[in-house]
């Protein structure tokens, strides 16, 4: 795709939590919120930036809750995974129905609703401008979303993995219960390990700190955030390899 040359990014993994396709403080899946997370992608895919996404389940199933109930936690992983698949397909309908031409790639196969995952394939549909929806996380227990959103940028050569959030960047305690909480503009990896600060799991912050993957952490609600954040304007927080 021809990109606008006002972006700073020509190609993004954009990794949503499920809980923002739910109502807020609700599960399941709410048609306007994909919807409008829909319209977001779209004006970012029309300014020729090369979009895939990975979602999460939180919305519908996590792999914690079954496992502190005593299910075993391969199993309770799976679910999750599966889970993913049906917010993919949820996420794909609206960008269709807004004439978005969208493809939904499984690391778990289930031909009948979504394509196997192939890297080369991915990069292929990336190409031809179609938005790319990753389901199934890694196609593994124990690996979280995030740890498949760091995994499918670096794959497919993501210039940076936008974490959108309800918040807007990374503080050094929780703004919700902390008024007086600091938020980071700029954060190497290591500090982000090294302080436990919330931006995404260990095992993904280390696979994007050694293959040099910036992780951009933004508000999704915030009007404007996303759109200013593709053309490089200061938003949110940026976590990025040691200067």
């Amino acid at each position: 795709m021809q990109t606008d040359n006002a972006n700073k990014y020509n190609r993004i993994l954009l990794k949503l939590s499920g809980e923002a396709l739910a109502d807020p403080g609700g599960f399941g899946i709410a048609p306007n919120q994909a919807r409008h997370i829909a319209e977001l992608v779209k004006s970012v895919h029309e300014t020729g930036v090369d979009v895939a996404i990975v979602i999460g389940a939180g919305n519908i199933w996590r792999g914690a809750t079954g496992e502190n109930v005593g299910m075993d936690r391969a199993t309770a992983d799976y679910m999750g995974m599966l889970a993913t698949v049906i917010n993919a397909l949820a996420l794909m309908d609206a960008l269709e129905q807004l004439n978005v031409t969208t493809r939904v790639m499984s690391a778990i196969e289930m031909r009948t609703v979504a394509e196997p995952y192939i890297r080369r394939r991915a990069i292929r549909h990336l190409e031809k401008g179609r938005v790319l929806i990753f389901g199934g996380g890694t196609g593994n227990p124990f690996f979280s979303t995030d740890t498949a959103a760091a995994l499918r940028a670096t794959e497919i050569g993501a210039d940076v993995v936008i974490k959108a959030t309800k918040v807007d960047g990374v503080y050094d305690r929780d703004p919700q219960l902390y008024p007086d909480a600091v938020r980071y503009e700029r954060l190497s990896h290591i500090e982000a390990l090294s302080q436990r600060l919330n931006v995404m799991d260990s095992t993904a912050i280390s696979l994007c700190m050694d293959n040099d993957m910036p992780i951009l952490v933004l508000n999704l609600w915030e009007p404007g955030d996303l759109m200013a954040a593709i053309r490089g304007e200061h938003v949110g927080t940026l976590v990025t390899r040691e200067e």
